[in-house]
């Protein structure tokens, strides 16, 4: 935790230093806290390939932070039984849901309960036969075709 460093003056003219806690009053600081995928963060799987959660390890665009419909580098962190994928493996991925309110186009804004990712090949093909859970319309855009028709619904 940050600290602020004030001086108070007592009666005697004597100089006693003070420690507050720095509370983030600029909005730049809050804008740092609301991000969508980033650096280390953690994503459910929404396919059947075996694995349950992946960890970001980079983002595969000119920013650090993955939006809806981006692709990641990211490490398996928890598997199932039998999968196609083992723990600890590098895959790719991509974004098709985030907690951070997306606006669309249309003035409209989306925003899913989870963050979520697909694991996908090196040509952008999933590896799973199934995509659980709704998906981002966005992926239309970025041309993922292909996890838009395995999807139960599109958001």
């Amino acid at each position: 935790m940050a600290y602020r460093v004030s001086s108070l003056w007592h009666a005697l003219g004597h100089a006693q230093l003070a420690f507050s806690p720095v509370v983030p009053s600029s909005p730049a600081c809050f804008q740092q806290c609301r991000t969508f995928v980033q650096l280390k963060t953690k994503l459910n799987v929404a396919d059947n390939s075996g694995a349950k959660i992946v960890e970001c390890i980079k983002v595969m665009n000119k920013t650090r932070l993955a939006r809806l419909g981006d692709t990641i580098i990211a490490s398996v962190k928890e598997v199932l039984g039998r999968s196609k994928v083992k723990k600890g493996e590098v895959v790719y991925c991509v974004v098709v849901r985030a907690r951070m309110p997306r606006r669309r186009s249309d003035g409209s804004e989306v925003r899913f309960d989870d963050n979520a990712a697909v694991i996908i090949n090196k040509q952008g093909e999933p590896v799973g036969s199934r995509i659980m859970g709704p998906v981002c319309h966005e992926l239309r855009r970025k041309k993922m075709v292909k996890v838009l028709s395995l999807a139960e619904y599109v958001a």
